[in-house]
């Protein structure tokens, strides 16, 4: 796998003063401001109702912000046509998969290839392609409610790397995983930072789950609190 869509010579992400406000009375977000550069592996950390999520929601161009600015791979996200955009800079993933039950392994991570252009034999390659580097070649037929939790998050992470996304957006990825799980997941998204440059922002709780990352950003009642490389991470950029 390539990362096909390259991005700006600029931060991957940027979020600029962002403030979002819910029925013009709830400050979900409150004057956000967030760097991260391209190929880097951040873990977006804090409690639940932090924020985190909305965040996420934003950089995806899921929602829009109430006022300040989100810059993805020099892109306003407050301009118009964010929607193709989306579908071939950013994958996303969530801790319920969201995979469609009654389609095979195979059929669910093509689901983000229709309307790209991208022939029959082309998505089916690729998803082959995809299926095998998340160890699940042997799963192709296989639909969501016949595959472990591991394995469904798995294919999840497929279907979000189909259309060679420069981003990856987990939100709580591995909330519904035992550890074994978790710690396979945690390894397949530092593969995918490290062999392919993708830029990965997971939210998480877990500070197990947060410590994989390069690093750790955290959040609080809607703002960023602090930000800090994990202790293996400093270590091992010392040696």
């Amino acid at each position: 796998m390539s990362n096909g869509n390259g991005g700006s010579e600029g931060p991957a992400i940027q979020a600029i003063d962002v403030v979002k406000l819910y029925d013009n009375v709830t400050r979900a977000l409150d004057g956000v401001n967030l760097t991260i550069a391209c190929g880097e592996f951040v873990a977006l950390m804090g409690p639940s109702g932090c924020g985190k999520s909305t965040l996420l929601h934003l950089l995806a161009s899921l929602d829009i912000t109430t006022s300040g600015r989100i810059i993805v791979n020099g892109r306003d996200l407050r301009s118009a046509g964010n929607d193709r955009f989306r579908r071939q800079e950013i994958g996303l993933v969530f801790q319920l998969h969201n995979l469609l039950p009654n389609l095979t392994a195979m059929e669910n991570v093509q689901i983000p290839m229709f309307g790209t252009g991208t022939k029959h034999a082309q998505r089916l390659q690729r998803a082959r392609e995809l299926l095998a580097e998340m160890d699940l070649s042997d799963k192709e037929k296989a639909t969501p409610p016949r595959l472990s939790g591991g394995e469904r998050q798995r294919l999840a992470i497929a279907r979000a790397l189909a259309n060679n996304p420069s981003i990856i957006l987990a939100d709580e990825p591995t909330g519904n995983l035992d550890s074994t799980a978790v710690d396979h997941l945690l390894a397949l998204f530092r593969s995918i930072r490290d062999e392919h440059g993708v830029t990965i922002l997971l939210a998480t709780h877990d500070v197990h789950v947060a410590e994989a990352a390069g690093r750790i950003v955290y959040m609080r009642d809607g703002r960023i609190v602090e930000s800090s490389q994990p202790e293996g991470e400093r270590a091992s950029k010392g040696k």
